[in-house]
């Protein structure tokens, strides 16, 4: 497996597949051809169906401003290797093919092509659950120090910086109102919520809390504000509302949330590496799924957890999503996306409960639920994997009267 900071990328909404990865290609290319005269960017499938309300075009735009270019769209061709394809072409002034590249966005901003599968070297061992939870009772360890086993200490300030912007954009969310981006006209909600559980009893006090911080981290990624992709960006609120969460309630030290984001990202490097975090080829139970398993395993771990336990909790953060589609409405990361990052919060905290009154035994591993998610995700059809072309994307994108 690659370094957990594979699954944590820093950057803007509102898709690590649509904008993040994108971005990285062309800067990659451009940088390559500093000197072409034209260029032609392709953008297929996933890319090309929902790119346009993903913003892919945009950015692309932004890394090609100085530069003379078109884009092209096929959204109907879908490439063997993934469904985020895009090909760049650089050409001579006299129109003669100078550099032709084919790059694959595989989710959470990660860039591949037809040579690699994997951006980066390999530094962990072991390829599955079960066999870290092998050297982790061997060795007497927890999870997060099984990562600082082969990640080393200097991943502390990546995760302190990761952190860092998750506040930051619970904080800009709660701070902001108005209307999203988009034709949807889609209100924000965030800071209602917040306020508006000011006036509740404990239990549902908490429970606005939770999901104010989740629709605040979604509502700054659909808008294209700064983020953390935790293991997408369609996903970026579960975790940060989870933590958040733990840290108000219980007076989590920073330390320990520290230590339950090296267990997150843990989890989630298990389902990038083993299936996919990709809506696009897997659907949102790929996206929302993932991210409701790292927060699952990050609050079990908070609350005291052994790791059969915080394991269980991640399997069921997974599980209770198996088959979601990606069906964004207009194309825009939006509906149902941000509901979806604020109700997957509570199931994560429910998760943690419901592991912890176990002893941490259960019949179907974490290992076979990733498996499962895969095999699933790759038997939905297309129209059900970020085409907006099926499910909730087929109703109308404008308000009821």
């Amino acid at each position: 497996m690659e370094s957990i900071r594979e699954i944590y990328k820093i950057g803007h909404g509102p898709s690590s597949s649509h904008t993040m990865g994108p971005k990285k290609a062309a800067e990659q290319f451009l940088q390559k051809n500093s000197g072409a005269s034209r260029f032609a960017i392709t953008l297929f499938g996933s890319l090309a169906a929902t790119g346009k309300g993903h913003l892919t075009d945009k950015v692309i735009q932004e890394t090609f401003k100085n530069e003379n270019f078109e884009i092209l769209w096929e959204p109907k061709v879908f490439l063997p290797k993934h469904p985020n394809a895009l090909k760049f072409a650089a050409f001579n002034k006299e129109s003669t093919l100078l550099d032709e590249w084919t790059a694959y966005s595989i989710g959470g901003g990660a860039i591949i092509d037809d040579f690699s599968e994997t951006e980066t070297k390999e530094i962990y061992p072991h390829k599955n659950m079960d066999e870290i939870l092998k050297w982790c009772n061997s060795n007497g360890k927890q999870f997060w120090e099984y990562v600082i086993e082969y990640e080393g200490e200097e991943i502390w300030s990546f995760l302190e910086e990761v952190w860092d912007v998750m506040e930051s954009s619970i904080k800009n969310g709660l701070e902001k109102d108005g209307v999203l981006p988009g034709i949807l006209k889609l209100p924000r909600k965030a800071q209602s919520f917040y306020l508006k559980g000011q006036n509740f009893a404990t239990p549902f006090k908490r429970r606005s809390q939770l999901f104010s911080y989740a629709l605040a981290v979604s509502e700054e990624n659909a808008s294209g504000g700064k983020i953390v992709a935790a293991p997408t960006c369609g996903g970026s609120g579960v975790l940060p509302a989870v933590l958040k969460y733990f840290k108000k309630v219980y007076k989590i030290e920073k330390k320990a949330i520290l230590r339950a984001l090296a267990t997150a990202g843990l989890f989630g490097n298990l389902v990038k590496t083993n299936a996919s975090i990709s809506g696009a080829e897997v659907g949102c139970q790929g996206e929302v799924g993932t991210a409701c398993a790292m927060a699952s395993a990050a609050a079990t771990q908070l609350m005291g957890g052994t790791i059969y336990q915080i394991e269980y909790s991640a399997e069921m953060g997974l599980e209770h999503h198996l088959g979601l589609t990606c069906d964004p409405v207009a194309g825009l990361v939006q509906i149902p996306c941000i509901e979806r990052n604020a109700f997957a919060a509570e199931r994560a905290v429910s998760h943690n409960t419901y592991a912890l009154m176990s002893d941490g035994r259960h019949r179907i591993s974490f290992d076979e639920v990733v498996e499962t998610m895969y095999t699933t995700g790759i038997d939905l059809q297309s129209n059900y994997r970020e085409t907006s072309l099926g499910g909730l994307a087929r109703w109308s994108a404008s308000p009821k009267s």
